[in-house]
C-alpha cells in the first residue's frame, strides 16, 4: 500500500466517556487518510452513545459491558463491512476514548504502516501528570514479551495502535480484558509482523493512587498474567526458533522497528 491510496478507520472503544468522546472524535478526523470513525459504546451508563453520534462517528452499542477486546473486535468487524469490495482494506487505528483533543497526535502512527515499513505501530506516550503505580504491570508485560519474542518494548501496554488488517487478523482471537495489548504484540511478532514504537504527544486520564486506581492495576496485572500464561500453555515461545532482526532498525528515524525472523544458524 502506498500513502496516496491509504484509507484509515479509527476504532474507539468507549465506556462512560460522555465528557471527552466528542473532542476525541473531532480531533481524530484530522488524522491523515481517516475516512471512517467507529465508536463502540461498551455498555455505558451515561450518554456516550449520543455524544459520539452527534460528533459524526458511526456508533455501535453493546447493551452490557463486554470489555475492551470485545469492543475492538466489534469495531474492526464494522470497518470490514464498510470496506469497499475490490479496494485495499482500511488500516485500523485503535485509540482510547479519553485522549480528547490530543487524539490527532496519533497521526505519526499512520505513515510507516501506509508505506509498508511496518505492519503495526504503537504510540509511546510522554509521562502523564498524576499517574500512579510502580510499573509492576508494565514490567510484567515487557518481560513476558521479551522472553517470548526477544523484543523489549518501551510501553507494552499502549493501546494507541495503527495496523494493517492482516496484522490484526494475526492477533485474533484477542485476549480478554486488559491483557489485549500484551497478547497482540506477542501474537503479531510470532506471526512475523514488523512492529514499531513511535513517540506521540498524547494526554489521557491517568490512573491514580487511590483505591479505585489500585483495583484497576490489580485487574490489569491479572489479565496480563492470564494472557501470557495462555500463550505459554499453547507453546508460544519463539526465542528458540526466532530472533529480533536488527537489520530492520532504521537509524535516524523517530522510532525503532523490530521484526522476528527464523534463526538459520547460531
Amino acid at each position: 500500500m502506498n500513502t496516496q491510496s491509504a484509507h484509515v478507520a479509527v476504532v474507539i472503544p468507549a465506556k462512560d466517556e460522555v465528557d471527552l468522546i466528542a473532542s476525541t472524535i473531532r480531533a481524530a478526523r484530522a488524522i491523515p487518510y481517516v475516512d471512517l470513525i467507529v465508536v463502540v459504546d461498551d455498555g455505558s451508563t451515561d450518554d456516550t452513545q449520543s455524544a459520539a453520534r452527534a460528533a459524526g462517528a458511526t456508533v455501535v452499542r453493546h447493551p452490557v459491558n463486554r470489555g475492551k477486546a470485545s469492543a475492538l473486535e466489534t469495531g474492526a468487524s464494522v470497518v470490514a463491512m464498510r470496506d469497499a469490495e475490490g479496494r485495499q482494506p482500511r488500516l485500523l487505528m485503535f485509540i482510547d476514548a479519553d485522549l480528547g483533543e490530543t487524539s490527532v497526535q496519533t497521526a505519526p502512527l499512520v505513515g510507516p504502516v501506509a508505506s509498508g515499513k511496518a505492519d503495526c505501530t504503537i504510540a509511546v506516550l510522554p509521562k502523564q501528570a498524576g499517574a500512579g503505580g510502580h510499573g509492576l504491570v508494565t514490567g510484567l508485560s515487557r518481560k513476558a514479551i521479551s522472553n517470548m519474542t526477544g523484543w523489549s518494548p518501551t510501553q507494552p501496554l499502549s493501546g494507541q495502535r495503527c495496523m494493517t488488517r492482516e496484522a490484526y487478523e494475526a492477533a485474533k482471537p484477542l485476549a480478554r480484558g486488559w491483557g489485549v495489548e500484551t497478547a497482540m504484540t506477542i501474537d503479531m511478532l510470532v506471526a512475523g509482523m514488523t512492529l514499531q514504537e513511535i513517540p506521540c504527544d498524547l494526554q489521557h486520564r491517568p490512573t491514580g493512587n487511590d483505591f479505585s486506581g489500585h483495583l484497576h492495576r490489580a485487574a490489569q496485572y491479572r489479565d496480563v498474567a492470564l494472557a501470557v500464561n495462555m500463550r505459554r500453555l499453547r507453546g508460544v515461545r519463539v526465542t528458540s526458533q526466532y530472533r529480533v532482526d536488527p537489520s530492520t532498525q532504521r537509524p535516524g528515524e523517530p522510532f525503532c522497528a523490530y521484526k522476528i525472523r527464523p534463526v538459520t544458524s547460531e
